[in-house]
């Protein structure tokens, strides 16, 4: 076993960075075969784009797993949460208005159980953080601001 697969958080990163680079990259090696399964397109140039756009998403997701500190910063769950649930919210949206084939239904639910795998792996262990003031941040194993051990000694 590596560093990455015995970290939750690493794994967690890596497999949705892996899930982001595939299906961003499709559309840009090969647009025919993506409309082929996810429907025409009218707007080329919009697809590409967003297909460069979840590439880069997942290029960092890939590289901060690869660096072992995937929860070094807030950033990095910030923004794998964050693109998990604008893409789930665009995905509903848009198939519900029938702008999009109901095959995005099934990046949805993918999206759905990455954000429920952040939220398990973020959720911090029974007893082991305490708020102390500003809360902004828990993480499993890492003291964020304002936030002490329960047993640690009040200050």
């Amino acid at each position: 076993m590596n560093a990455i697969t015995e970290s939750p958080p690493g794994l967690l990163a890596m497999v949705q960075g892996i899930y982001y680079l595939i299906t961003g990259i499709w559309p840009l090696l090969h647009l025919p075969s993506f409309e082929k399964v996810s429907g025409p397109k009218t707007d080329k140039w919009l697809v590409r784009t967003v297909g460069v756009l979840i590439t880069a998403i997942g290029a960092v997701l890939c590289l901060a797993a690869a660096r072992r500190k995937p929860l070094a910063e807030p950033e990095i769950p910030t923004l794998a949460v964050g693109s998990a649930a604008g893409l789930t919210a665009i995905d509903v949206i848009y198939v519900a208005k029938g702008r999009i084939s109901p095959i995005y239904l099934l990046d949805a639910l993918l999206e759905i159980v990455l954000m429920a795998a952040w939220a398990f792996v973020l959720a911090p262990a029974e007893g082991q953080w305490k708020a102390t003031g500003d809360t902004s941040f828990l993480v499993r194993g890492r003291r964020g601001v304002g936030m002490r051990r329960e047993n640690d000694e009040q200050a």
